[in-house]
């Protein structure tokens, strides 16, 4: 490869993985140790891009998501079977037995199987100045940023109707808790009851936009000009895993727009393998989707076995 990591063999690899985050790289890195000839094509803009710090990865904890992929891409460049470009995918074709790559510089590079690894896209809440404080005040992953307002004055805000559960959630950190539903969601009588008696509670009012300064999130402010006061926000974003570039393979998806794969990331296309994100239950930790892709190559290798 080249000194920036640009792949310089054109001949048929073994595998193209699309996407570098967690799940593409830990499979790439376990796919060049099993000695397969693996281009990882990625174009390094993440939705995690504005998250300071990612938590939950052993070893790892409070590293940033995009120092986490850097480090990876490190790790296998330190392989001769290996291969990266940054540069957007924009078709996958079937060619007899093998797949077709193309990207946008118009380069097609030739595999025998191919990983879809780039995750999904996601629609936040239409606040104003919510991007401003998005990775820093905001958050999507409870998972990941809850434990840093552990008992502090919290919001959740979203139009999908799994607010309850999502509050129910994140009532394990903290209780001083308002779920917004920016007349939108629907939150059935029983849930409101249930929450309620873990003091939380629903507003069901319109949210125009959020406040704050440079010191950071300091409240929600509704529709009608009042602000509740609020040190941190998570909010649930609509996802979708914009495959458009695979089209041409007629993937069968779920009803909630995710690759339908088995246990072992096969989807229900041959040679054709999906992990991380995209895949149900849909968004996760990043080290449960370096989990996923690792067992995905492990599949991939044992499958190539065969061919």
């Amino acid at each position: 490869m080249t000194a920036d990591g640009a792949a310089v063999d054109s001949s048929t690899w073994d595998v193209v993985v699309i996407g570098g985050g967690a799940a593409g790289l830990s499979a790439a890195l376990n796919l060049v140790r099993a000695r397969r000839r693996t281009l990882v094509l990625d174009s390094n803009r993440p939705r995690n891009a504005v998250t300071l710090a990612s938590h939950g990865y052993l070893s790892r904890d409070g590293v940033s998501p995009m120092e986490l992929r850097a480090l990876g891409r490190d790790e296998l460049a330190a392989y001769p079977e290996s291969g990266f470009l940054k540069t957007q995918v924009t078709g996958v074709v079937r060619d007899g037995d093998e797949l077709v790559v193309t990207d946008k510089t118009g380069a097609a590079h030739r595999t025998r199987t191919v990983l879809l690894a780039t995750g999904l896209t996601e629609k936040l809440p239409a606040l104003p100045t919510l991007r401003s404080f998005y990775g820093t005040s905001i958050h999507s992953c409870v998972a990941c940023d809850a434990y840093e307002y552990a008992d502090r004055p919290i919001a959740l805000i979203g139009e999908t109707d799994d607010l309850a559960e999502r509050a129910l959630l994140l009532s394990q950190w903290s209780r001083d808790l308002i779920v917004f539903t920016n007349g939108v969601a629907e939150v059935s009588v029983a849930d409101e009851q249930s929450l309620a008696t873990r003091g939380i509670r629903i507003d069901r009012r319109p949210v125009a936009d959020v406040a704050g300064d440079r010191s950071g999130l300091t409240g929600v402010v509704m529709a009608d000009g009042e602000t509740i006061a609020r040190e941190g926000i998570f909010v649930r974003p609509i996802f979708s895993t914009g495959l458009g570039y695979a089209d041409a393979l007629a993937l069968d998806f779920t009803a909630d727009g995710l690759v339908v794969v088995d246990a072992d990331g096969r989807t229900s296309v041959p040679s054709v393998y999906a992990a991380g994100d995209s895949t149900p239950p849909g968004p996760q930790q990043l080290i449960v989707a370096a989990g996923a892709g690792g067992r995905t190559a492990n599949a991939i290798n044992s499958d190539l076995l065969h061919r």
